[in-house]
């Protein structure tokens, strides 16, 4: 198969998964979980957890802010490589202006790595909230058409492979990583 018909299918997929109307019932959690993946939205999350927390939250959370600024860095290079277009809509018009390419899903990789860290990072608990709010985020921005499916199952393999890499290099700049994210508290 060519990659033409894959691209075509691939279309004909994320054009039925997409809702038509905004009276339909799910459509404000399809809206409401297409933001929570924004990046100003994770990382003030991180943030404020960052700022508040005791010594082990703010090393986790600080790693976390950057590896998502690094994987926003990779997402960005993607992009200008591919410039896909967004699939055609009226949704998400700040995404259609100011990022008007979509492959591959920032969100889905956001969200996934993510979710993948908190894996070993724990608790157990924010593994399973994360592991169950990322899908809900990747599945929103092709319900309200602002990603085709490939976006989305390309930004998630990123997103998890980004945290194994990372993960699997962790120990060797651990130290480093640790001094430089509470030399501000000392």
């Amino acid at each position: 198969m060519n990659l033409r018909r894959i691209l075509e299918k691939d279309a004909a997929l994320s054009c039925a998964l997409q809702l038509r109307s905004r009276s339909f019932p799910m459509y404000p959690a399809a809206v409401f979980f297409a933001h929570a993946g924004d990046s100003w939205f994770c990382l003030l999350v991180l943030l404020l957890i960052y700022i508040f927390a005791g010594p082990v939250w703010k090393v986790r959370t600080g790693t976390m802010g950057i590896v998502v600024f690094e994987l926003a860095l990779m997402v960005v290079v993607l992009k200008l490589l591919f410039k896909r277009r967004r699939p055609p809509g009226e949704w998400g018009q700040i995404y259609r202006s100011t990022d008007p390419h979509s492959f591959p899903s920032g969100h889905a990789a956001r969200t996934f790595l993510l979710a993948t860290l908190a894996v070993s990072f724990g608790p157990p608990w924010l593994a399973v909230v994360l592991w169950i709010w990322a899908p809900l985020v990747s599945l929103s921005r092709i319900a309200l058409g602002v990603h085709y499916v490939s976006d989305i199952v390309a930004g998630i393999a990123l997103g998890i492979a980004t945290a194994a890499v990372f993960m699997m290099l962790l120990p060797a700049f651990e130290p480093a990583l640790n001094a430089f994210l509470l030399s501000p508290f000392k």
